[in-house]
């Protein structure tokens, strides 16, 4: 069996150029994949096609190589699995009823068969990928899938979520405990399916104070961790907790994840200084310096491959690759990395 550079960092060790995968390489900046959706009719329904989300998920990969197939899903399957509804509202995104911002956890009647397609994604993924191609599950973490579980939608600055984690902060935290007891259980059977290392998303972290920070995304986080490990010691967990700032050395230091992922906004030198010595990093360009190509793509890829050097590293955007991305862009991206070997 060939090595798996992705699954070899993610176990600490350090190469020269940096295995990669970039969030939300399989989407819509890929004419197969618009096709594809066009075909099927929306999101949802591909996420619940087991067959066309497999065949989404190894499309980055047939096109480009990249060292990791990222599951082709989304981090609210995990509220509907709870017994929310859950639909997309064209050009606003996704919705979900009730709102537990005026209805009780309790009037939801949990429905995990909701997650059987997203296995039958994985078994087929993990049944086609290339043998040195590393397979990432995933799942939101608690936080951030707790503040759309609320609300019943997005938002900017998650008010709703806060006002009610502050308020009533033991009802607040039953919902916490719903979603990590299911994210637990689902993270579990996605490596049983055949994922190798999983991902959580913490897309809203960084709206939180550090004492509410440290209740509600690093607490549940770490129970997380240790929940899935007892399951299934061999799986490897990145944690990304986009926006945490300054908290993200508390974050690496508490879950015990086996890796971060750092934003665009974080410095990549102040994170190997700060971060726990030969702790595996992932990220952190810039999605908009990918669009941009040329000579400052390149100079923002050198600054993160230079900074992260002497660290175990996988490169990878500071968040999802945006629509309007240039193909040719991920193209001189993926060359710039793979001739960073000294």
């Amino acid at each position: 069996m060939p090595s798996k550079p992705l699954l070899d960092v993610l176990s600490g060790k350090r190469v020269d150029a940096p295995p990669m995968w970039l969030m939300r390489q399989a989407g819509r900046y890929l004419p197969e994949y618009r096709a594809l959706r066009a075909e099927k009719g929306g999101f949802l329904e591909l996420v619940n096609d087991s067959e066309a989300a497999a065949e989404v998920t190894l499309q980055p990969i047939r096109r480009f190589g990249f060292d990791g197939a990222i599951l082709f899903s989304d981090i609210l399957v995990v509220p509907h699995a709870l017994g929310q509804d859950l639909w997309f509202e064209g050009g606003e995104g996704p919705r979900l009823a009730p709102k537990l911002v005026d209805h009780a956890l309790e009037s939801l009647t949990a429905a995990p068969d909701r997650l059987n397609p997203v296995y039958g994604t994985v078994r087929r993924v993990a049944a086609a990928l290339p043998a040195q191609t590393a397979f990432l599950g995933f799942a939101g973490s608690p936080w951030t899938n707790a503040t759309y579980m609320v609300a019943g939608q997005g938002s900017r600055d998650q008010s709703e979520t806060r006002r009610m984690a502050y308020a009533d902060p033991g009802a607040f935290g039953a919902i916490i405990d719903a979603i990590v007891a299911m994210s637990i259980d689902y993270l579990a059977k996605q490596v049983e399916a055949g994922v190798e290392a999983v991902q959580l998303f913490d897309s809203w972290a960084g709206s939180l104070s550090p004492a509410q920070f440290e209740r509600w995304v690093i607490a549940p986080n770490a129970a997380i961790v240790a929940g899935l490990r007892a399951r299934c010691p061999q799986v490897r967990i990145i944690g990304f907790p986009k926006g945490a700032g300054g908290k993200l050395a508390a974050y690496a230091r508490e879950t015990g994840v086996d890796a971060i992922g750092l934003d665009e906004t974080v410095d990549p030198v102040w994170a190997h200084r700060e971060l726990p010595a030969g702790l595996p990093v992932q990220g952190n360009l810039d999605p908009l310096a990918l669009i941009a190509g040329g000579t400052e793509l390149e100079a923002a890829v050198r600054r993160v491959l230079d900074a992260l050097s002497d660290r175990p590293h996988i490169f990878n955007l500071g968040h999802g690759i945006q629509q309007d991305t240039p193909i040719a862009h991920v193209e001189q991206l993926i060359g710039i990395v793979r001739g960073a070997a000294k």
